[in-house]
């Protein structure tokens, strides 16, 4: 299926789901504040050091519809005022960035009412990166979530579990995105993975791709089942290698112009 297709795929599919939300919203204000508990607590045991997990970006970095992301307009020049701005033109799916339920549904919840005790999460790394370099659509898994809770214990609830699929160190290349004939592969979550995450309380969801589903996704079953649950996702995450597989604490920077689908976020971890 051509990329176009699977855009307009993906518009002709925007459902409302009011009844869903309405559920959802007191769920993850149990899940939220439950998470910034235990967020707290690992804060408490915590170095101090912190880790950068975003991607600086321009009009270059991978998008998922190919087109520039970000466009500079230099709408004062310093030669001529003495000072310097720029005028930018950003797509809210660029760079390392946030997906909010909004995003999938027509009434859910916009970036701006993410409530911030959700943005405060206890860290959990799968690593996949071994499957993924065999396999470019490879998946997170049940087996992947019932394996790491066996070496690392419980996941706590709002935390936030991200994929570590080695994909970052791709971005610069046209592998990040697609094959060379022009298909989207890359690794992503599958459904029944984040089902069982979603049981678990878990807040959120990143991953080191352009997207929460695989690249050869044709439903994006991930998208239309965890954000409209009234959870948010993180794509494009950087760094994800330099962290252990639980004990950091992920403070989310996401941005607040009302009504937002999601938009560019400084994402830190503290260990």
């Amino acid at each position: 299926m051509c990329n176009a297709c699977i855009i307009d795929g993906i518009r002709e599919k925007m459902l409302s789901r009011r009844d869903l939300f309405r559920g959802a919203a007191l769920t993850g204000v149990t899940v939220a504040t439950t998470g910034l508990l235990s967020a707290r607590a690992a804060l408490a045991q915590s170095s101090g050091k912190v880790m950068d997990l975003t991607h600086g970006y321009d009009g270059d970095f991978p998008t998922f519809d190919g087109a520039p992301g970000i466009l500079y307009d230099p709408a004062v020049k310093f030669e001529e005022s003495g000072y310097q701005l720029y005028k930018l033109n950003i797509n809210e799916h660029t760079g390392t960035h946030i997906d909010a339920p909004l995003h999938f549904s027509v009434d859910g919840t916009s970036v701006d009412q993410l409530p911030p005790e959700s943005l405060v999460c206890p860290l959990c790394v799968v690593d996949i990166a071994a499957k993924a370099a065999e396999e470019a659509n490879a998946m997170v898994m049940a087996e992947d979530i019932e394996a790491w809770i066996n070496a690392n214990g419980e996941i706590p609830e709002g935390a936030c579990v991200a994929m570590h699929s080695g994909w970052a160190a791709k971005v610069g290349e046209e592998a990040y995105r697609n094959t060379s004939d022009g298909s989207f592969a890359f690794p992503g979550f599958s459904k029944v993975a984040t089902d069982l995450l979603a049981e678990m309380g878990v807040a959120a969801i990143g991953v080191d791709t352009l997207s929460l589903d695989p690249g050869n996704s044709a439903d994006f079953a991930v998208h239309y089942s965890w954000l409209p649950s009234g959870r948010y996702g993180i794509e494009n995450l950087a760094g994800l290698d330099q962290l252990p597989a639980k004990g950091a604490t992920v403070f989310v920077g996401a941005p607040k112009h009302k009504g937002g689908t999601g938009g560019p976020a400084r994402v830190l971890a503290v260990m």
